[in-house]
Order: C-alpha cells, then sequence, then structure tokens
C-alpha cells in the first residue's frame, strides 16, 4: 500500500525489465508493444482476527493499449519461493480471499501471448500493524452504551490510521466471561462510539481494534463489558436535524393530573419540536451544539463560568441571569432552567453535560418538584470532569 515508507533494509523492491522477469520467472518472456502495470497497491479486508485477514485486494493503472488480453497476477507465500501464477483477470483489480500470500505482482498479456515486464511487487508487511487501544472505558445509558478509549494508536502513527473497529458478544455475569460469537458494531475515526438498540438489562461485551489505511487491524484493547439500564442519569438526547423525535426534553409532566410525579412524569425525553419540551439540541453550521429552551416560561442560565465537578455542585438556583436565548452545550458545564408552571410558581431543574458530539448529547439532570423552591434534589452523582476548560458561549 502506497503511502507509508519503511527503511529501505525493510522494503522488498524491484523494477520492470527482463532481468526482473527472468528473476520472477515470466515464462512467456517480455512481449513488444505492451506496457507493464504500473502503481500496484494493496488493502487488506479485516475479519476481527488480527492473525488472519478474510482477504486482500490489489488495484492498479489500466494499461491503455488495446491489444490488451489479460492480466495475470503472481504472489509467493515466502521469499524462498518462487512466483507463480495467482490468476488471470481483465480487470484491474484482483480480490485473493483468505489468508493473503506475502508478496504480489501483475503483467499484462498481450493478444499474441507475449507478456509484459512485471509492475512493481507489494510486500504484504504485517509490520504495519498498529498498535492496539491501550484502554476501554464505557458509560451505561438507557438502552445503549457509550465507548470511549485510549487514542495512541492515531496519535503514535496519524498517517498509518485509518479508523477504529468496534465489536460486541454476550457477556455472562455469573461466570464473568464474553461469549464467543463477535459481532461488528461499526467502524468510527474518533476514539467513542455509541452503541445503540440494546436491551436494558441484557450485558454486552465489547472491543475495539485500530485498522491501517492498508487493512492491518491491530490487537484488540482490554475487553469492557456493560448493561444498560433505565436511569435519570447519562440522558441520551440527539440533535433535532438528527433524530428529532428524541431531541427534546421534558424535566416534569403531570401527566394523570395528581400534582404529583410518577415514574414516567419525571425526565421524558421526546420530540424536540414539541412545544412541551422544556428545551431541546440545536445543531449550528460549525456543528456547535446548543441547548434552546422550548416551552412557553422556559428559561435558561448557565451555572457559574467554569466546569463543575459533579452535579451535586449545582446546590442552589441562581437569582438571575436566565434567558430564552440558546447557550452552548460544553461537557462539563452546568446549566439551570427556570420553568414557569400554570400555578405562576417557578419550577428549577438542572443538567451536568458528560458528553457533546454532532451526533449525540448525554447529560445527568436533577429537578426540584416543590413549586418556587431553588434547592435542587438531585438524582445521582457524576466522574470529576478533567477535560480542557472550553466557555460555552450564547448561539449568536
Amino acid at each position: 500500500m502506497k503511502g507509508r515508507v519503511l527503511p529501505m533494509s525493510r522494503i522488498i523492491s524491484w523494477t520492470s525489465g527482463v532481468i526482473v522477469a527472468v528473476l520472477f520467472g515470466c515464462s512467456d518472456g517480455v512481449g513488444p508493444g505492451i506496457e507493464a502495470p504500473q502503481n500496484l497497491t494493496y488493502r487488506l479486508e479485516p475479519s476481527g482476527d488480527p492473525q488472519r485477514p478474510a482477504g486482500l485486494i490489489l488495484q492498479w493503472d489500466p494499461v491503455s493499449n488495446p491489444d490488451l488480453a489479460v492480466y495475470r497476477v503472481y504472489s509467493r507465500a515466502s521469499s524462498a519461493d518462487r512466483f507463480g501464477l495467482r490468476a488471470s483477470t481483465t480487470s484491474n483489480t484482483f480480490h485473493d480471499a483468505g489468508v493473503p500470500d506475502l508478496e504480489y505482482y501483475v503483467t499484462a498479456e498481450h493478444v499474441n501471448g507475449s507478456e509484459s515486464p512485471p509492475s512493481n511487487v507489494v510486500l504484504i508487511d504485517e509490520r504495519l500493524r498498529l498498535e492496539a487501544p491501550a484502554w476501554l472505558k464505557s458509560t451505561s445509558l438507557n438502552g445503549a452504551v457509550h465507548l470511549y478509549w485510549s487514542d495512541n494508536p492515531f496519535k503514535n502513527e496519524p498517517s498509518g490510521f485509518k479508523q477504529y473497529r468496534v465489536y460486541s458478544a454476550s457477556y455472562s455475569l455469573d461466570q464473568n466471561l464474553c461469549g464467543s460469537s463477535w459481532f461488528l458494531e461499526g467502524t468510527t475515526v474518533a476514539p467513542v462510539f455509541l452503541v445503540g438498540a440494546l436491551t436494558n438489562g441484557v450485558s454486552r461485551c465489547f472491543a475495539v481494534s485500530a485498522e491501517s489505511v492498508e487493512g492491518w487491524e491491530s490487537l484488540w484493547s482490554p475487553l469492557r463489558a456493560d448493561t444498560p439500564r433505565p436511569d435519570a442519569r447519562n440522558v441520551l438526547i440527539f440533535p433535532v436535524q438528527v433524530n428529532a423525535a428524541r431531541s427534546g426534553f421534558r424535566f416534569f409532566q403531570d401527566v394523570d393530573g395528581d400534582g404529583k410525579a410518577g415514574p414516567l412524569e419525571l425526565g421524558i425525553v421526546g420530540s424536540g419540536t414539541s412545544p412541551e419540551a422544556d428545551f431541546y439540541v440545536d445543531l449550528d453550521q460549525s456543528g456547535d451544539v446548543f441547548l434552546v429552551p422550548r416551552r412557553s416560561g422556559t428559561e435558561i442560565a448557565l451555572y457559574g463560568n467554569e466546569p463543575v465537578e459533579d452535579l451535586t455542585s449545582i446546590d442552589v438556583a441562581p437569582e438571575t441571569g436566565y434567558a430564552r436565548s440558546a447557550i452552548q452545550a460544553v461537557p462539563g458545564y452546568g446549566y439551570v432552567f427556570r420553568m414557569l408552571g400554570g400555578d405562576q410558581y417557578y419550577r428549577f431543574g438542572a443538567i451536568r453535560v458528560t458528553h457533546v458530539s454532532s451526533g449525540y448529547l448525554i447529560f445527568d439532570w436533577s429537578y426540584q418538584t416543590d413549586p418556587g423552591n431553588p434547592e435542587l434534589s438531585v438524582r445521582g452523582g457524576l466522574p470529576a470532569y478533567n477535560g480542557t476548560i472550553i466557555v460555552p458561549r450564547p448561539r449568536p
């Protein structure tokens, strides 16, 4: 694969010519009037097993000679072997299923049966494999799991990095054992991934590998087990542009009219376009995420000018600073909502944002059910924020 260069002592390279053809054993010799294929490259197909790729795809520049009959693909399993004919094809690509050989080259065959000099040789060099992610952590969500891991494969070799591959399997809590059948959840270039559509109470095992630009797959990260569960903490919602049906949040809604907060009346995730939502999540053109008051009488204020260590740090709602305008959502910061009820008393709710991306937002929340009381009752805490301080900004 072109793009990364190993030291010359580690590269096997040949050029076109009669001598090369003799060394490689091209039985048909060098045919006049047909040029050698150029720029042969390869890409592996990862399988989940770093030692056994699923296959290899060769690609080269097409030969424009009208007398071209076919391309001939040669390979050998070790440097001690002679090259042998692997296949013939009329395409300028070739798929070799299974574990690939060590080296490949391609020739062009003239309609009269003569053969061109060989292309460059590609060495399927496992030394291009990236290192594994050093650690893997997770956050339990309602019907989902948020994964995040060490970005060392990209940081240590950015020019060789292509993407991360995320795998999952079943998990037995009693045996503390991951299942044997692993499935690819997806790929991502960022060291975070949201695994959705999971069943609450059913545990899963997760692992992450790093894929190089050549298709080499690293060893896996340490395994991580997690169980999605219903919880007022770690609430997952989306920008309205991504999933409008789950972009809004209502702290409290008296569904049955008894004036009390039942289990289905607190922390309601719903449509961000509904006028009943206290706020919704919006995405601007630059990719920044904002919290926007929606319901009539709802206002928002930033809690302080720096990240809060925990949701419990938001103990009393501020007296001033509320507005109907949107405020940027930034991990670690606290936000307080003041909501005017039908009885003309204010209700107060607070959130602490834990993760923000252009695709989704995660937060913890609290709500004071006593009308007019600014003391916020807390429903669980979160780990301390250790990231870079970025002050949220109002939307222009």
